[in-house]
């Protein structure tokens, strides 16, 4: 195929994805109470599973200090259009997320015909794997790092003198950068797996910069961290880390 071709292919795979975004971001703008009310705002208040189940460790276990006390994050607006925009643009991320096995699936037609069987074999396994760790991902971030975060954050005060009043732009900001980038980020063991069949990399080397790679994820979670706080920072970089060890197991060892 000529470069004009490849481009035209290339046109088509973003042209098909986009479409299937924009079908699921119709059905997900017209579902507008359901998502809001019981997804997006869920960890806004002490009935979310996360804090229903730190109170269930706490009665099994006899640890008050696990328990989280109740509380209730009552949102505020301020801005004229920021409702109707905020539905858009969130109906669009989810819109992204639900798509993103279908986009990964396009993308891997398009780059298939011009690799290797070896690498063609590599590869295969490892978009299918991708969407697999990116809904992992997605459900770590909605379900422990966002919560976690918000809870600290959003009852953390200086003097009891200060009342936090958040804005809806600064927690729908929060939302869908925290389960998008956790999605992203959840995608390393792949992206080794991909490195790794192609022989770039081994398991021997990951082990042997181990503790470099520590550093360097730290730095990570602290660039991709919104809030900048030290807490949100460990509840991201632990992930990362976990995500690295098991970036290892995946590998192979080229010098075997």
């Amino acid at each position: 195929m000529t470069f004009w071709d490849h481009l035209d292919e290339l046109r088509g795979v973003l042209f098909r994805s986009a479409l299937v975004i924009l079908l699921f971001a119709i059905v997900i703008f017209f579902n507008k109470a359901f998502i809001f009310n019981n997804i997006v705002f869920a960890p806004a208040n002490s009935g979310f599973i996360l804090y229903r189940w730190f109170e269930s460790l706490a009665k099994l276990t006899g640890m008050n200090s696990v328990s989280l006390s109740s509380f209730n994050i009552e949102l505020i607006n301020i801005d004229l259009s920021a409702q109707f925009f905020t539905h858009v643009s969130l109906s669009l991320t989810l819109g992204l997320i639900l798509a993103a096995p279908y986009v990964l699936y396009q993308l891997w037609r398009f780059v298939k015909p011009g690799l290797y069987d070896k690498e063609r074999t590599a590869i295969k396994k490892a978009f299918g794997f991708a969407s697999l760790l990116f809904f992992i991902g997605v459900l770590v971030g909605y379900l422990f790092v966002f919560p976690l975060t918000l809870r600290f954050l959003g009852t953390y005060q200086v003097s009891e003198q200060v009342v936090n009043q958040i804005s809806l732009k600064s927690y729908m900001s929060m939302f869908t950068w925290m389960i998008l980038i956790m999605g992203v980020v959840f995608e390393m063991p792949a992206l080794i797996a991909i490195l790794s069949g192609m022989g770039i990399i081994s398991r021997t080397l990951l082990k042997k910069y181990r503790k470099y790679a520590f550093t360097i994820l730290l730095i990570v979670a602290a660039i991709i961290t919104p809030s900048g706080d030290a807490f949100t920072l460990f509840v991201v970089a632990i992930p990362l880390y976990l995500l690295y060890e098991l970036s290892i197991l995946v590998s192979r060892d080229i010098n075997k």
